[in-house]
């Protein structure tokens, strides 16, 4: 920088000599105002001595110039060079240096590293020790259910499909029992074990009504469930369910009986004394088995109340009691005989027993008895004196029903709810009201569809 500075002065002072003022004072305003001051002297001497000072101002003043510009040169050049100092700073420690910066160069390595630990051999409690229980106990009778059938589409035709549910082993022939809405409609059907083992299964038998269908199997050394008793549920006992939701097989959740109630399946069908459960159940549950505390069955899970499609809480299940009262049937029939009394009954309240003048305020009327049915068999009456009930004829003076067997009969779903825990064959005593005088009559339920 110093050779160029010193280069530019002396060719700055060369152009500023008086032989070369003319050119410059047409490039330069400082140069003119030299050359118009030496115009006007007169000629000769004056000239020659205007034109020596004239000689070292020039270079004076180039001197000062150059030196500003310098100095505006360098403040421009400042930033670029910094620039510069640090890309190269930054390309050499990542190039050059990369091979030797390591983590250890910035963060310390401990020769050992400390942690806690718990402490070994815990015990479990006794809630966690029967969870675990029940858990064993059971699931190698619960199965995985896969169903393939042939839906029609549209655009494509004929389309494959295939759902997934849950079943449980009943006994060692390999009779399953699962949900209808399992395998209905099913080509067919496949059953894998525990073990992951998988077997074709062939469908037995099936109540749509109630939801429930009896597969069987082909395999060795079944291990069948123990089946409870769904009739004395109290809201609050502790329940399981295990089976595979989402295709999860051998999924166990908990919970408790969180109401008994009657329920409306997607299909209409109604579920009478279906138990409640916020034990989480979800798509592939159904069909699978809700355990008590001792891990008996209590009831088949069959249907969840959600907006999401899976689990919020609310579950429901089928009472393992309405099960068995149709499990024979359906391994033996194939279809369920539906027990009946073979009566159409009216249901009384407090105000239409007053107005009959009724024995009770409450039961099933028998407005007409089925001719050759249960009750006309077991000499139960219908009524025999027509009278109106608003526009609706009704038949008047026939038995009016309370009771069977012990169970208080208050209206027309209780009656069905005592019905499903019959089969066609059975005998139930059925109390009755004659008038004033209070019976109790035996009656052998016929089949439903012969009795209508």
């Amino acid at each position: 920088m110093t050779g160029f500075s010193a280069l530019s002065a002396e060719v700055l002072c060369v152009l500023m000599r008086p032989e070369n003022l003319g050119l410059i004072s047409a490039d330069a305003g400082m140069a003119g105002i030299f050359d118009r001051r030496e115009r006007r002297e007169p000629p000769g001497r004056v000239r020659r001595a205007k034109g020596a000072q004239l000689g070292k101002r020039p270079c004076l003043a180039a001197n000062y110039i150059c030196q500003s510009g310098i100095e505006t040169s360098m403040r421009a050049l400042r930033p670029l060079l910094l620039g510069m100092v640090l890309a190269g700073a930054f390309v050499y420690f990542t190039t050059h240096r990369s091979a030797q910066v390591r983590l250890a160069d910035w963060v310390g390595r401990p020769d050992k590293v400390e942690i806690t630990e718990a402490a070994g051999g815990e015990s479990l409690d006794s809630e966690e020790q029967n969870n675990i229980s029940v858990y064993r106990k059971n699931i190698q009778s619960v199965v995985n259910i896969t169903s393939r059938a042939m839906a029609f589409d549209f655009f494509n035709g004929l389309v494959p499909q295939e759902g997934q549910g849950s079943g449980f082993i009943i006994d060692k022939e390999g009779h399953i029992l699962t949900n209808y809405h399992v395998i209905a409609d099913a080509q067919r059907v496949e059953v894998t074990l525990h073990n992951r083992k998988k077997y074709g299964a062939t469908v037995i038998g099936t109540d749509r009504a109630h939801d429930l269908a009896v597969i069987q199997i082909k395999a060795p050394d079944l291990p069948p469930m123990v089946l409870g008793d769904s009739r004395n549920l109290q809201v609050g006992q502790k329940v399981y369910a295990i089976g595979n939701p989402f295709g999860l097989s051998g999924t166990l959740t908990r919970g408790i009986v969180s109401s008994i109630r009657s329920v409306q399946e997607p299909d209409g069908m109604t579920i009478d004394e279906a138990i409640q459960t916020d034990a989480a159940i979800n798509p592939g549950n159904s069909g699978g088995p809700l355990l008590n505390w001792h891990g008996e069955v209590i009831g088949i899970n069959t249907m969840i109340a959600s907006s999401v499609g899976q689990s919020a809480g609310i579950g429901f299940a089928i009472p393992i009691n309405t099960a068995k009262a149709v499990l024979n049937d359906l391994v033996t029939l194939g279809r369920v005989r539906r027990p009946a009394l073979g009566v159409r009954t009216m249901e009384i309240g407090p105000e239409l027993a007053n107005q009959m003048g009724l024995a009770a305020d409450y039961g099933l009327l028998i407005v007409q008895v089925v001719p050759g049915g249960s009750a006309d068999r077991a000499g139960l009456r219908g009524g025999n004196e027509r009278a109106y009930l608003g526009n609706i004829p009704i038949m008047l003076g026939g038995d009016l029903i309370v009771a069977i067997d012990g169970q208080d009969v208050q209206d027309q779903q209780s009656l069905s709810q005592i019905m499903n825990s019959h089969r066609a064959g059975d005998t139930v005593r059925v109390t009755i009201y004659r008038g004033k005088r209070k019976m109790d009559i035996n009656v052998s339920l016929g089949e439903a569809r012969e009795q209508v």
